[in-house]
């Protein structure tokens, strides 16, 4: 069978390409091996891809020892915690489109026969799986794992609880300036993607669900020798799935991706998986409606408490039995699929020897009936909204306050962190939505701060915009259609009702039709937040959040 790589290495036209070939020192004999590509996306600015150049060197050997020749190029990375807050954020969700589109330049132009994408954070994991469901060429993930826990005076600690959360801590006097100190400097220990189900870890999972990489590799600690363990396998395999013609849309499937929500579902994970969920399944050519998150939720149980909603993390969950004892778990609800390991999940699934019951709880155990994720819909979003149910207290599944609304998200944490914000109002950020932000934002700066300031039962927030994994509380976002586009959240005034109940599935603000129209017709679109740079490109071709904010072809 002929290689992709023949289109650039063979024939008498090729020899000006060998010629450049060469020029890169590969060795004549490995000439007529296939060539694989190694994505990386290592960076010093990022603690989860800071310990990739080590597992560069594990993938590089593994396929070698598979028959191959592996050929590394870089990508660039965005760490969202860095990130938030400012003008960095707005190109975080959109830098999700660069990736896939790096991805693919590179893989077509260079014709390589097979991929490795070495990823470990928010938008990177997911802009890697869109670009291998696009090109749809033999290929594998290996996430670089998640961080181990800090210490600090014998307890855990972690990024967003001992850091977001710590600013309202000390702005209510809570904590002093010495503690506050400590935890800036010892709530990430070293390399890894941040320690709980953000998303970042929760992308992992789910790729692993999804049959993108191999057993383990969605929880396994970064920097350990079974991380390597995976690279390399994962290096050797790819020669496999290449020599096999096996590409991601035969494992990708419709299957796929039912289980990949019922495990974001049952773990509890980040609310921004189902824009990542839905964009990959958009290059896979997979039909996958917002409500089927719903629909299935309604059918699966959450089964872990992993911060930020609980007190275990990542570490906890892989020597629980990772994701196949999540998996096990859930039993019939799964459902049968290849994956990029050479079996089957089934096949997988039974090879599951050991489950730890106090961290993945048995289904009559769960800690909620439902999924971990609840799509609403209303007058303020009659396409969907998005609230992580599982990080809602049982006070807050129904609330019913007054609107106090902000035009941006710098504009709503001035009045949190002067303490304006009273209990029983809801906090509406708009003009935050992909088109809008534009990018799409994630407002984890606010939610933290009013959760450490002890608001989490009192104080709703609802934006077009999206949240951390991090976020826990009554935290609705992904209100579709946004503000930007002239969706309903942008007529909403200061005092006017709003009623939740996320049982119900239901958001709505308590103004008659005939109002909202009167209201709509008197509303003009503000003037663009970013008018140039390519943001100004992105907002003009974005879609909605219901859809996955996928840039329009």
């Amino acid at each position: 069978m002929a290689n992709r790589s023949d289109r650039i290495k063979k024939g008498l036209e090729r020899v000006p390409h060998r010629a450049l070939l060469y020029a890169t020192g590969i060795p004549t004999g490995e000439m007529k091996k296939p060539f694989i590509g190694v994505a990386t996306s290592f960076s010093d600015l990022i603690p989860g891809h800071i310990g990739m150049r080590d597992l560069e060197r594990f993938i590089e050997k593994g396929v070698h020892t598979g028959g191959g020749y592996p050929m590394l190029f870089g990508l660039p990375g965005i760490c969202d915690g860095i990130a938030m807050g400012h003008k960095g954020m707005h190109y975080s969700l959109p830098s999700r489109e660069l990736i896939a589109d790096m991805v693919e330049s590179v893989a077509e132009a260079h014709a390589f026969d097979g991929l490795i994408l070495l990823t470990n954070c928010d938008k990177i994991t997911p802009g890697m799986l869109m670009a291998a469901a696009r090109l749809n060429i033999p290929t594998i993930v290996v996430t670089a794992g998640p961080m181990m826990t800090g210490r600090y005076r014998g307890k855990r600690t972690s990024f967003i609880r001992n850091t977001f959360e710590a600013m309202g801590r000390f702005r209510s006097g809570e904590i002093s300036q010495g503690e506050l100190n400590s935890c800036e400097k010892g709530a990430c220990p070293g390399a890894g993607s941040c320690q709980g189900l953000y998303t970042a870890n929760t992308m992992a999972c789910l790729t692993e669900v999804l049959g993108m990489s191999l057993p383990f590799c969605g929880t396994a600690l970064a920097n350990s020798s079974e991380k390597r363990r995976i690279a390399f396998d994962s290096g050797e395999r790819i020669m496999e799935l290449v020599k096999k013609g096996i590409t991601p849309r035969k494992i990708m499937t419709r299957a796929a991706f039912e289980n990949a929500i019922r495990a974001d579902l049952a773990l509890g994970g980040s609310s921004n998986t189902v824009l990542h969920l839905l964009a990959i399944a958009h290059e896979a050519k997979v039909k996958l409606p917002l409500e089927l998150f719903d629909e299935l939720g309604h059918t699966t149980p959450h089964i872990t408490s992993l911060e930020p909603v609980g007190e275990y993390y990542m570490e906890d969950l892989h020597w629980a039995g990772g994701i196949g004892a999540v998996l096990k778990t859930l039993g019939d609800l799964v459902r049968d699929n290849p994956t990029v390991s050479g079996k089957r999940v089934k096949a997988l699934i039974k090879e599951v020897d050991y489950i730890d019951e106090k961290v993945i709880k048995p289904l009559k155990e769960a800690y909620h009936k439902e999924g971990g994720i609840a799509v609403l819909k209303g007058n303020i979003a009659p396409l969907g909204a998005v609230v992580k149910q599982s990080g809602v207290s049982d006070k807050m599944m129904k609330f019913t306050g007054k609107a106090r609304c902000f035009d941006s998200e710098e504009a709503a944490m001035k009045a949190i962190l002067a303490k304006t914000i009273k209990a029983g109002e809801v906090v509406v950020i708009r003009y935050e939505g992909p088109k809008g932000g534009p990018g799409m934002r994630e407002m984890l700066a606010p939610t933290a701060t009013l959760m450490g300031m002890g608001m989490g039962d009192s104080v709703a927030l609802i934006t077009d915009g999206r949240f951390s994994g991090g976020t826990r509380g009554p935290c609705i976002g992904h209100i579709s259609p946004e503000a930007m586009e002239g969706g309903p959240i942008a007529f909403i005034k200061d005092g006017d009702t709003i009623e939740l109940d996320i049982p119900a599935r239901k958001i709505e603000l308590k103004v008659s039709a005939q109002e909202l129209e009167e209201r709509k017709k008197a509303w003009k679109m503000p003037q663009p937040k970013i008018k140039d740079g390519w943001l100004a490109r992105y907002a003009k071709v974005v879609t909605s959040a219901n859809t996955g904010a996928v840039v329009k072809a």
